[in-house]
């Protein structure tokens, strides 16, 4: 914004470029806070039936989106290009998860059954104490931990 500090007939007007200042202050802060949105991690089993759990992923993206969270799911991507029944590349995968779980606000775990590889994603969240709510398969929410 471009507050001046003299008025229209050019003497210095510091009341008034100080109210006008802290109005504009006030207005970007309930911009931000308005737009702000969690980036919610979505964790799941993707090992087993791929299909299904990538069909389940991206019903739990969804839900999260609609609960105005940005669902941050690599299970939807990595499928796309790697075997998960090659350890390396689940190895790779997985720390690839790590990284983007680094970048959420809070974890959302899905389903009643904690995979391997859910249980380690769950623990880099604890360690980072990062807020962790749980959902069941139909998505009601089951607790949530900090």
């Amino acid at each position: 914004m471009g507050v001046d500090k003299f008025n229209h007939e050019g003497y210095y007007d510091p009341t008034t470029y100080e109210a006008l200042t802290n109005i504009h202050r006030e207005e970007m802060a309930a911009d931000k806070k308005a737009a702000y949105l969690p980036h919610g991690g979505c964790v799941q089993s993707i090992s087993g039936d791929v299909e299904t759990n990538v069909m389940n992923a991206k019903r739990y993206s969804r839900f999260a989106a609609q609960k105005n969270a940005i669902p941050v799911t690599p299970y939807l991507l990595y499928p796309q290009f790697m075997d998960d029944s090659n350890e390396a590349e689940r190895e790779m995968a997985m720390h690839f998860n790590y990284v983007l779980l680094g970048k959420c606000t809070e974890v959302w775990v899905f389903g009643g059954v904690i995979s391997r590889g859910m249980a380690r994603e769950i623990g880099v969240a604890k360690k980072r104490r990062m807020k962790i709510r749980w959902f069941t398969q139909d998505l009601k929410e089951v607790g949530e931990y900090d």
